[in-house]
């Protein structure tokens, strides 16, 4: 094994795959992770009637070759997103949903069988449990001559030859103390970078039942009225569980929990009658709430601004320190495909 000492901050989908990657060039590789939880913008839970839902990154498609290449190289079999049936779109309160069918013709979107957390439990068994220290929040980097010292919110020195962040890139710079700063171009970037998913609202109404499927309807609802936005089947890949999820109007996160699901099962009731109300769980994650995700802007951040920058790829204080992350990606950033693309970009310069 390499004796150079590489430390990656973030356990998800990117810093795990940068872990995967540098490791099968012998590097030793330790990640620090500030969450309990291993994964990042990637959550799937699984519900008491077996329905695996998706609180993250959940689609990809055929232009995601680096992802769609890695579900091969690991076995892990995807599935064909379910559109089949009348699809809805609301205009306004007032008027009756439009309705209209999803052609064939149009490019399919994909999931993973049993849940997107599948990629990243294949990756945990790959880099090692052992190498991922969860609930270690890094809180400043400093360089000290040829190697690096991270300290973490348990008091913990860790050092380093170089250290790799996966964070997004707005989060990095506002919650790390960095000695020296970083330089001040990078700082300005940062700032201005929107954090994927940030300010998405996921949620997913679990059933004991199809009904949606069983009245020729897809699961697709598209509003511009109510407080779901976008909608679509979530059932299991084996019918094992049902579940319709999407995104909630983002201006909501200031209601709480419960009026959120009064209003989606409103919604859902209004759209495709009575069934809509007999439901088994309701589930939801209001990622601005995450602050080891999400960190208030300073100033008006537009979706995907500055995701994929350049600037991102250039290493900093003499190539100790690398910044990557989705949202870095010279393709696709922001999505999984991103993670891995960035992950790839990262592994080639060492």
């Amino acid at each position: 094994m390499n004796k150079e000492k590489i430390i990656i901050i973030g356990a998800g989908l990117s810093g795990v795959m940068i872990a995967y990657l540098l490791q099968k060039k012998g590097y030793n590789i330790t990640i620090l992770e500030a969450d309990k939880r291993i994964g990042g913008r990637i959550e799937t839970l699984k519900g008491s009637s077996g329905a695996t839902m998706e609180m993250g990154a959940t689609w990809f498609s055929k232009p995601h070759q680096n992802l769609i290449a890695l579900l091969e190289e690991f076995e892990i079999p995807y599935f064909k997103q379910h559109t089949k049936g009348i699809s809805f779109f609301e205009t306004m309160s007032f008027v009756p949903p439009q309705r209209f069918e999803i052609s064939d013709a149009e490019e399919p979107s994909f999931r993973i069988v049993g849940g997107t957390a599948k990629l990243i439990e294949k990756l945990i068994t790959k880099v090692g449990l052992e190498n991922i220290k969860t609930k270690s929040k890094v809180t400043a980097v400093k360089e000290i001559e040829n190697y690096i010292e991270i300290t973490d919110s348990n008091g913990i020195k860790h050092t380093a030859t170089k250290i790799i962040s996966t964070l997004p890139p707005h989060l990095l710079v506002q919650t790390i103390q960095f000695e020296p700063h970083l330089p001040e171009k990078i700082q300005r970037l940062a700032k201005k970078t929107h954090t994927w998913m940030g300010e998405s609202i996921k949620f997913a109404v679990e059933y004991a039942n199809p009904f949606w499927k069983e009245n020729n309807y897809s699961g697709t609802l598209f509003s511009q009225a109510s407080i779901i936005q976008e909608m679509y089947d979530h059932s299991n890949n084996d019918n094992k569980g049902f579940a319709l999820k999407g995104f909630l109007n983002g201006g909501t996160y200031t209601l709480t929990k419960e009026q959120r699901e009064e209003k989606v099962i409103l919604q859902l009731t209004k759209v495709f009658g009575k069934e809509a109300a007999n439901y088994v769980a309701y589930h939801e994650k209001v990622w601005r709430e995450e602050p080891l995700t999400f960190f208030p802007y300073e100033q008006l951040v537009l979706g995907h601004e500055n995701n994929g920058n350049s600037d991102y790829n250039k290493p900093l204080w003499n190539d100790k320190l690398y910044v990557s992350g989705s949202e870095t990606a010279s393709q696709n950033p922001g999505y999984m495909e991103g993670a891995i693309v960035a992950a790839r970009n990262i592994a080639t310069q060492f």
